[in-house]
């Protein structure tokens, strides 16, 4: 599925989600292009580095631009923004404990975006008002005997407060609605200070602000009061108060416009307090708990937990009952950690986590783990059923991982897998020496696909050579990868992490798409027919249902002929089930790719096998070669060895070519052997593409000036 296709998926799910909340006069399609315009957005901000949480917050103001303003839009929003975002868009955005990091931080930026936005909004209604009481309390003044009856119309019906104070401070006149808000009669107003009406916990700040109002130091002020009234109810008022000034620039008086904001107020508490919490639970979200984590004091433990086997509930009982257990285990977790000071927080899913701060000792976490498992002592009664329900614990202490947020949580959710490798219900604790190794493994597999996307990777070409006259007939490509933190990773690290989490696929695909566009500008630059280019090929990218058309496809979108590409398999690759396979390799090799087994002699080694592959091409591995190295005696054994290896391949009509050559002696003794090519460091090692070009341009001009 493409990364376009994605974001529209998502984006049309999203839509359905908003249906029923007080949305604008808006058709389905148009909401639909609506959201995946945001939709790239949030993407986008998922990618950047650093992260960028306005990008978020775009997304919460678009939302209020776009007239959706009901908290409930909000709510449904976040709640797309979780596990089904990070599943649906995982090619775009990878995933792993950095990925929902970001999540979380996504969580609060579009929260706190369309809470910025509400508030800036109304306040733009509450301004549009006040100029027009303003412009109509000052036209009243100027004509007030001519136009009596129409300010008070405008004083009297407007539905924010409206008041008239003097030079001195004193109230002239109030409206029903400023009366309303301080809950008392306008005549009980009349006449008192402001620091009576606004109250004494304000009155400092507003009387300065007065104060440069009366000596024309600004024309206005606004302030945000909490206003205890008679009957006990607390109101908070949005104020501003502004002079009425003469023509001669003197203020004859200043009127102040108040608005109600306590339900604003309400709202943005409760936007807050919802998009920070699991609404399933009512524990701290991953939102929340990652703001805590930030803060927290030092030295921190953490306690990662994942209830065992919990997907077997939902399966067999229904996800009513799963539910359940959820607030039973957040329940049980509350009661028995809360007490200590420490957070307990759902993460997502069956995933809870408890932070633990001025965590003294990694006894202390190792404490709190126990307690953890305890909780699951008692069975969880659903519906009749006794469910017995056990989790399990990573523990991790900031004295042994460091205080950086991310770390810490990785650390965790390293720690958290190897307690589930000992077997269900127990905890295990951080291991440094295994931990590194398995942070680096984690670190490399969710920084993959954004590492593609970022031209992270890169190919170095290693000349393939003809022993007969050590011309360069091809080059190996080789990927690298130019990791932004940890520098150049060797291929020994990060191929085997990209084989376990199936990132093979997208980067061999990647590879085979650059190899063949450096070999089409190599044919065009040099002119040289027989010059071929030569990608390995995992096993899981040979059992891709699409496999043969990616590559034909990839061949016929540069250009290249099928000659000038040659696919390298290893032995093992083609040992197992081999129907599918051998049916994809005919197909390629009849289209006229070239077919190569790699490493031979270090895996099935069944040369009768040979014999059913339409390959081209034996590539013998190093390992026997090892024995030709100068200075060493040639080992009988090893040498009737590689001569049986190439006079079955020849009587196969397979090419032969030797890995792993670094002396002249061995080239020699291979010539003497007739194998026809060779690669290693004595004909070039890995260089990068400038360099291969060099290679081919020295070549080819010896070649015209012969």
């Amino acid at each position: 599925m493409t990364a376009a296709h994605s974001v529209e998926r998502f984006a049309g799910r999203w839509a359905a989600s908003l249906k029923g909340a007080v949305a604008p006069a808006m058709t389905r399609a148009e909401l639909d292009v609506f959201l995946r315009g945001l939709t790239e957005q949030l993407t986008e901000a998922m990618r950047a580095e650093p992260f960028r949480p306005e990008l978020g917050r775009a997304v919460g103001k678009a939302l209020i631009d776009a007239h959706y303003r009901d908290a409930s839009v909000l709510n449904r929003t976040l709640a797309m923004l979780g596990d089904e975002f990070v599943t649906e868009l995982g090619d775009v955005i990878g995933d792993g404990a950095d990925v929902m990091n970001r999540v979380a931080k996504l969580h609060g930026a579009v929260a706190e975006g369309f809470a910025i936005a509400l508030r800036n909004t109304v306040l733009a209604e509450q301004e549009t008002t006040q100029r027009a009481a303003l412009a109509a309390a000052r036209a009243a003044e100027e004509r007030r005997r001519a136009s009596e009856a129409r300010f008070q119309a405008v004083f009297a019906g407007a539905a924010v407060g409206i008041g008239v104070v003097d030079l001195t401070g004193t109230v002239l006149e109030v409206n029903d609605a400023m009366a309303g808000m301080l809950g008392r009669m306008p005549d009980e107003i009349k006449g008192r200070t402001i620091a009576e009406v606004i109250g004494p916990e304000n009155i400092g700040q507003a009387y300065a602000e007065f104060g440069k109002l009366v000596g024309g130091e600004i024309d206005r002020f606004r302030l945000e009061t909490t206003h205890l009234r008679p009957d006990g109810r607390v109101t908070s008022i949005d104020l501003s108060m502004t002079a009425v000034r003469n023509r001669s620039g003197t203020p004859d008086f200043f009127i102040g416009v108040a608005v109600d904001v306590t339900e604003r107020r309400r709202l943005q508490n409760r936007l807050w307090h919802e998009s920070r919490h699991d609404s399933l639970t009512g524990l701290p979200n991953r939102t929340l708990f990652f703001e805590r984590l930030e803060a927290a004091e030092q030295p921190i433990g953490l306690c990662y937990l994942d209830l065992d086997g919990f997907k077997n509930i939902n399966d067999s009982l229904g996800h009513d009952a799963g539910d359940y257990v959820l607030r039973v285990v957040a329940n049980r977790l509350r009661k028995s950690i809360e007490p200590d000071g420490c957070t307990v927080a759902r993460m997502a899913g069956d995933e809870f986590v408890v932070l633990i701060e001025r965590c003294g000792s990694p006894d202390r976490v190792a404490r709190e783990a126990e307690k953890m498992l305890a909780v699951f002592g008692r069975p969880i009664e659903f519906d009749g059923e006794r469910l017995s329900v056990t989790g399990s614990i990573g523990v991790v202490h900031s004295a042994l991982v460091g205080a950086d947020p991310g770390r810490l949580m990785r650390a965790a959710d390293v720690t958290l897998y190897q307690a589930k490798a000992n077997g269900s219900g127990r905890w295990a604790r951080y291991d440094p020496a295994r931990g590194e190794r398995e942070l680096t493994r984690h670190s490399l597999a969710t920084a993959m696909p954004a590492a593609l996307a970022h031209d992270e990777f890169l190919l170095h070409y290693q000349p393939l050579v003809a022993l007969a006259d050590s011309s360069v007939r091809g080059f190996e490509a080789l990927v690298r990868w130019d990791h932004p933190r940890l520098g150049r990773v060797s291929p020994g690290q990060f191929i085997p992490v990209a084989e376990e989490t199936g990132n093979i696929n997208a980067l061999g695909q990647w590879v085979l798409e650059q190899g063949c566009l450096q070999a089409r500008r190599w044919f065009d630059e040099f002119g040289i027919d027989d010059l071929y280019v030569s990608v390995n090929v995992a096993a899981t990218q040979l059992r891709q249902p699409t496999f043969v058309a990616d590559v034909l496809g990839t061949l016929d979108q540069v250009g290249l002929p099928a000659t000038c590409l040659q696919l390298e398999l290893t032995e093992s690759a083609v040992a197992g089930d081999t129907q599918g396979a051998l049916l994809a390799l005919r197909e390629l090799a009849a289209a006229g790719v070239r077919l190569a087994i790699d490493d031979f002699g270090t895996g099935y080694s069944n040369l009768a096998h040979l014999g059913r592959l339409p390959v081209h091409q034996l590539k013998i591995d190093r390992s026997l070669l090892a024995s030709s190295r100068r200075g060493e005696v040639v080992d009988p054994a090893h040498d009737k060895i590689v001569a049986a290896t190439i006079s079955l391949a020849h009587s196969l009509g397979l090419d032969v070519l030797a890995e792993g050559v670094e002396t002249t002696p061995q080239a020699d003794r291979l010539r003497l052997l007739q194998c026809d090519g060779a690669q290693g460091m004595l004909f070039g090692g890995p260089v990068p593409v400038g360099e291969a070009a060099e290679i081919l341009a020295r070549q080819t001009n010896r070649a015209n000036s012969a």
